[in-house]
């Protein structure tokens, strides 16, 4: 296993996001009301050595199994989730915001407990105190008397999700996992406890290194801490194991592969409540639109670095997805399909960020385009190139052209630092491709008039514009070629 702190780790890629509105999920587990208050403070109590805070701001939200639920849902997955809720105000309020978010509970009322709430007082975006209202382990009710989430739930579902938080509502959970198997539904499991027995035969298991180690014995370094998760995926008949290790990223053991260490990649760490949440709803939702483990793995450590950037329990969105996914990527991975290209966009639109588009036949890249890219750049937040396809770039300059095929004109464009996207085209014009991207700023560089630019009209029809950049004189791919010819 490669050190978690070498940053020449291998980690796994995946191409694109996946479709992640075609996911039906089952959510089932111990759901929680997060509470949240807040306010400044300046001066300590008369009555103990304690700040006083004067609290200007309640929030309520959605916690535990309830918020991987939540979670999914801005990933645009269709989800059921089914727990336990008390016959409380606490209760009710948490089903109502849940509804309100578009998830479809099934939650069961059971009269002698009280809804989980978790109470944090807060001053200056720091946490002072959490207090939890909830009966404990020592006094919840036999687990065979509460109710057991139903297998019919299980219709017509793509990945099952059981969010366990030690809180009894999901003690009993062995005939729904080893029902979801047998119907070949994947069951995600965040795991709690000292044992892991009752989650025999899901396919991933979650646990934090704490976790593991409470379930398969201490880990004095990295080796044993693989070997540990190898033999905790064997013992149970997993898939696969998913450890995930704080500051240090997450380590990856699966069935038939080498542990692979995916290093961590927060940006700014400022709140950790609600990661693991994250971690498994993203990881849930990338399985059950069909993506393999090693990169539903890389989306979720990409979603746990966002979440971690956030106050509380705060959830991942696509396009901040897509965003983190794409600067991790590089710029080799900028050139997209036509509906990569339109998700891109929209990514971009729903980031806040403006997007420039230009296009051209870009055959043998000289001095004049680099410069036309890089003024063009400056217009907006994002540059998309649409180029010609061979065919077209044929029929407008003649034959002999291109000199450069397509895949390698688009591959020396996606290089320049100006570029974020490219993506071709094979009409003569782009027209057609313009009306669907609706970029904000729409470039041509000549002496056209911004009416004569193909595809004007789409873009100013949507709010955008038409900027129109000098022409550069003696700089042209023509010019290259008729001096390369007087050379010979």
């Amino acid at each position: 296993m490669a050190n978690p702190g070498d940053p020449q780790a291998p980690v796994v890629n995946p191409a694109r996001l996946p479709r992640f509105n075609a996911v039906r999920a089952l959510v089932v587990g111990d759901v929680m009301l997060d509470r949240y208050w807040s306010g400044p403070t300046s001066r300590v109590s008369p009555e103990a050595p304690v700040p006083v805070v004067r609290v200007e701001q309640s929030e309520d939200r959605p916690g535990g199994a309830a918020n991987v639920a939540v979670n999914m849902v801005h990933l645009g997955v269709d989800v059921t989730l089914w727990g336990l809720v008390g016959e409380d105000e606490a209760g009710q309020g948490l089903t109502h915001q849940l509804q309100d978010q578009g998830v479809d509970c099934r939650l069961q009322v059971v009269a002698d407990m009280p809804t989980t709430t978790k109470l944090r007082v807060l001053s200056r975006h720091q946490q002072l105190i959490r207090l939890d209202f909830e009966l404990g382990h020592g006094g919840a009710p036999r687990a065979g008397a509460r109710p057991a989430p139903d297998t019919q739930l299980l219709e017509s579902v793509d990945i099952v999700v059981v969010s366990d938080y030690a809180k009894g509502s999901v003690e009993s959970i062995g005939e729904l996992i080893q029902t979801a198997r047998a119907r070949g539904v994947p069951v995600v499991v965040d795991p709690k406890g000292e044992g892991f027995e009752r989650y025999d035969g899901a396919s991933v298991l979650t646990p934090n290194r704490a976790e593991l180690e409470r379930a398969a014995g201490p880990c004095n370094d990295d080796a044993a801490l693989a070997e540990r998760a190898q033999a905790l995926r064997a013992s149970l008949a997993l898939e696969a194991v998913l450890v995930t290790l704080g500051e240090r990223g997450m380590l990856l053991v699966a069935e038939g592969q080498a542990p692979r260490h995916l290093p961590t990649r927060a940006r700014e760490v400022f709140d950790v409540t609600g990661a693991g949440d994250t971690v498994v709803a993203t990881l849930a939702a990338a399985m059950g639109a069909g993506e393999p483990i090693e990169g539903a793995a890389l989306l979720a450590n990409l979603a746990a670095g966002l979440a971690v950037g956030k106050l509380g329990t705060a959830s991942v969105s696509v396009a901040e997805l897509g965003r983190a996914l794409r600067e991790e990527q590089g710029p080799w991975d900028s050139i997209l399909s036509e509906a990569e290209a339109v998700t891109a966009v929209r990514e971009a639109h729903a980031h806040g960020e403006g997007v420039v588009m230009t296009n051209g036949c870009f055959d043998l890249l000289h001095e004049g385009h680099v410069a036309y890219l890089e003024e063009a750049r400056q217009l907006g937040d994002r540059l998309l190139v649409a180029v010609n396809a061979d065919a077209s770039v044929a029929r407008l300059k003649g034959s002999g052209r291109p000199v450069v095929p397509l895949e390698q004109r688009m591959a020396v464009l996606a290089g320049l630092a100006s570029v974020d996207w490219v993506v071709a085209f094979h009409e003569d014009t782009p027209q057609r491709l313009i009306c669907e991207l609706r970029p904000d700023i729409l470039v041509k560089g000549g002496d056209y008039r911004a009416e004569e630019v193909a595809g004007a009209r789409c873009v100013e029809a949507h709010g955008g514009r038409v900027a129109i950049l000098a022409y550069r004189e003696g700089r042209s791919t023509s010019d290259v070629i008729r001096a390369i010819c007087q050379d010979r």
